[in-house]
């Protein structure tokens, strides 16, 4: 598996409080993290540098022979428990109350992707000629979206669409969301924070992530537009590249197989 990643303090930002992660060797898996804090006095960071070290230590328990549901499971814990150690750590400290940070979380073989996550920073699959958003957005206006009070469009330019409904690190207790897919020999994971997506078109998204270029560049180039449409916020972008054989049907496990 090829991966590629790089963060960005952006045009306005003074402090990155995003955070990344990708380790290609993780126990048969490659596992790849993406964190935006948030809160005031440099809290932002310490949650999602926080967030990413305690999910990767709980996420050293997984091993190739766990099930869908096991692995999703795994990951559903380590990011619960991040969720325990942030919370504990800011009510003790008066200026680090109410810090918080999103995370989105893949575990991934070359036949499937384990993805958990909390808040607006987002997974999305390319696959030849679609784009396919796997995650869905724990936000104010998404909520919005959903029940029909605005559109879509009028999401991207809300004066509160960065306000999240979820974050990790804000409740004593969060609902984390893990999904199940397919992918396949030639299909693109992205993982991103809204310093990307909220700035760039997803039909672009596409375009450049498709292009016959190395990561190294897509990456680089995902950034660069990213500040060119003003650079807002702060930008990470993580992509993990399936070129491996498409192992998907070599087991008789349908466990390993499934699920959704």
């Amino acid at each position: 598996m090829q991966t590629a990643h790089r963060t960005d303090a952006g045009l306005i930002r003074l402090i990155n409080e995003d955070r990344a992660a990708v380790r290609d060797e993780w126990n048969g898996f490659t596992l790849a993290i993406v964190a935006d804090g948030m809160g005031g006095h440099q809290a932002g960071e310490i949650a999602s540098q926080m967030a990413i070290e305690l999910v990767e230590t709980e996420m050293k328990t997984v091993v190739t022979d766990m099930t869908v549901e096991e692995r999703k499971d795994a990951v559903r814990s380590a990011i619960a428990k991040a969720n325990d150690t942030v919370f504990e750590f800011a009510s003790k400290q008066a200026r680090y109350q109410g810090m918080g940070t999103t995370v989105v979380t893949a575990l991934a073989t070359s036949y499937d992707l384990v993805i958990g996550h909390i808040g607006d920073s987002r997974a999305y699959l390319v696959s030849g000629d679609s784009i396919r958003q796997l995650t869905e957005d724990h936000s104010l206006v998404n909520e919005l979206v959903k029940s029909g009070q605005i559109t879509p469009e009028e999401a991207n330019v809300h004066p509160l669409r960065n306000v999240v409904t979820r974050a990790l690190g804000t409740d004593k207790q969060v609902e984390v969301d893990v999904i199940h897919s397919a992918w396949r020999s030639g299909d693109i994971l992205l993982l991103c924070s809204d310093g990307l997506s909220g700035l760039v078109e997803e039909r672009e998204l596409h375009q450049i992530i498709a292009d016959r270029q190395d990561l190294a560049w897509k990456v680089d180039k995902l950034v660069g537009r990213a500040l060119e449409e003003g650079g807002g916020d702060n930008i990470t972008v993580v992509l993990l590249a399936n070129d491996e054989v498409d192992r998907a049907y070599e087991t008789n496990d349908p466990d390993r197989r499934g699920g959704a």
